[in-house]
């Protein structure tokens, strides 16, 4: 199957229980459940610009277990922009990201024009085991961006992945077309089927 140019594939990697699928589906669907499901792999797709056209934002959220080695190699591979999410309740979620973050700098090679985002998540609860300096830390060092955020409470999450269209150098990729487009169109289609009785 050839590869379509105008798909734009971010990949969401980090270990189980860091709440990947709660960032993805609060950002696509606005929405956010309580109950943990281990993901093994789905993709989301929303419309945004790029070049002044409208392409596909296509959203991988990966298995937090190690088990699939050959599906995470697959998804670098193909991968345009990464988000690297951790915990801020769970130091060893960091830590997992290690492997990760260096498999990336050995199937990229020239990892400077590849956006990468760390995210610490969870950033609203109070049992915290790492600070936000410690990921603006990992993140200097790996040479990428750096942002906190909770999925439960709508925070940076619109942000998170604004960032990361801004971080690409290669063509423009922006969230605004579909913003702009789904208020009009959200104003449309509640307009649509009213009628008045005069």
């Amino acid at each position: 199957m050839p590869e379509q140019s105008n798909d734009y594939r971010v990949v969401v990697f980090g270990a189980a229980g860091v709440g990947k699928s709660s960032l993805v589906l609060r950002f696509v669907r606005g929405t956010f459940r309580d109950t943990y499901i281990p993901t093994i792999e789905d993709t989301y797709r929303q419309v945004i610009s790029c070049d002044k056209s409208i392409c596909t934002l296509q959203i991988t959220d990966t298995t937090g277990s190690h088990q699939f080695p050959a599906m995470q190699r697959l998804s670098i591979s193909k991968g345009h922009a990464f988000i690297l999410v951790y915990s801020v309740t769970s130091r060893q979620s960091m830590e997992d990201l290690q492997p990760i973050f260096e498999q990336i700098c050995q199937i990229k090679e020239d990892i400077q024009k590849i956006p990468i985002m760390l995210v610490g998540n969870k950033s609203d609860e109070t049992q915290r085991e790492l600070d936000a300096s410690e990921g603006q830390a990992l993140a200097s060092k790996w040479k990428c961006s750096f942002m906190e955020t909770s999925a439960k409470m709508n925070y940076n999450v619109q942000e998170l992945f604004q960032e990361l269209l801004n971080l690409e150098k290669r063509r423009t990729v922006s969230l605004q077309v579909d913003g702009k487009k789904s208020k009009q169109q959200k104003k449309k289609d509640k307009l649509q089927g009213k009628c008045s009785v005069m």
